[in-house]
């Protein structure tokens, strides 16, 4: 719920009242890349502003895809300013990267403690941003990932179907990075970076093994009992392997647009194809 204090983040000398998206889009949106480039630059290949980019790229080539198909259909009336802002923030928010907040507090004149439900929503709010285009950009962001889908599939459809069509896009985009070519490359990425070395928790790892939004992720996700999340230790190579089985495979069918899923056929092929090739040449290597 937006506090009184809110209204006084929209642009100076506005004349649109809250509801109206922000003034001036093309400029908000520059703020809002430069946000994430300054907290994701750091971060391994797998989770970083390139990764970013492209998902917003996928992002616009399937709403124009999906506005082309059918200049009549509902897509012609989707918000490509929340389309664009959504995919840029889909992964801001995990509680892994969120900066420590102090002690809470019941003075009035103490900030509101920032949190993976709502930091979307105040970063929008401080650069220009109406309250509606704030909450709605942070209920899509915490609505795109693999995990929440599948834990409430339902609620999932319901969103796209009444207030946030826009969802639909950002989720295929987002996981369509997660297939393919970039797939496999970012899965063994973050294996790399988050799975060996210096005695990596594998608890971690089991966490989260690619972009996610608030604590779940794009599908890019390793999974493993309790005693393996347990474990400390190096992950092997066959474990990304497994996991493009598990998981990866299953998003083609989780697409929601049409483009989504003729792109996502191509890019589940290249997974298979791929992992027909390693068990080729790993079976090879063991005769």
């Amino acid at each position: 719920m937006a506090t009184p204090q809110d209204t006084v983040n929209l642009p100076p000398g506005s004349k649109h009242p809250p509801t109206h998206p922000s003034d001036d889009a093309a400029t908000l949106i520059a703020r809002m890349e430069q946000y994430v480039t300054e907290q994701m630059s750091g971060h391994d290949p797998s989770h970083n502003p390139q990764h970013v980019t492209r998902v917003v790229r996928l992002a616009h080539r399937i709403l124009d895809a999906e506005r082309a198909r059918d200049p009549q259909g509902p897509a012609a009336q989707y918000d490509k300013t929340v389309v664009t802002l959504s995919a840029i923030l889909h992964d801001i928010g995990d509680r892994k990267y969120l900066p420590k907040q102090p002690s809470s507090s019941s003075s009035p004149a103490t900030p509101p403690l920032i949190t993976p439900q709502n930091i979307i929503y105040h970063v929008l709010l401080n650069n220009g941003a109406s309250q509606h285009l704030a909450q709605t950009v942070q209920t899509i962001v915490t609505h795109v990932s693999y995990t929440t889908e599948t834990k409430n599939p339902e609620k999932i459809q319901h969103l796209i179907d009444t207030d946030f069509p826009e969802l639909a896009i950002v989720q295929d985009a987002d996981r369509l990075d997660a297939l393919g070519a970039m797939g496999i490359a970012r899965c063994f990425t973050y294996l790399g970076a988050k799975g060996g070395g210096g005695g990596a928790d594998r608890a971690s790892v089991g966490v989260r093994a690619s972009a996610g939004t608030q604590d779940d992720d794009d599908g890019v996700k390793l999974n493993g009992g309790e005693e393996e999340k347990n474990a400390v230790g190096r992950w092997e190579l066959d474990e990304g392997i497994e996991h493009f089985g598990e998981k990866l495979e299953k998003l083609e069918g989780m697409m929601k647009t049409q483009t989504g899923r003729e792109m996502a056929r191509e890019r589940s092929w290249r997974l298979q194809e791929f992992r027909r090739w390693w068990e080729e040449e790993t079976t090879l290597g063991a005769n």
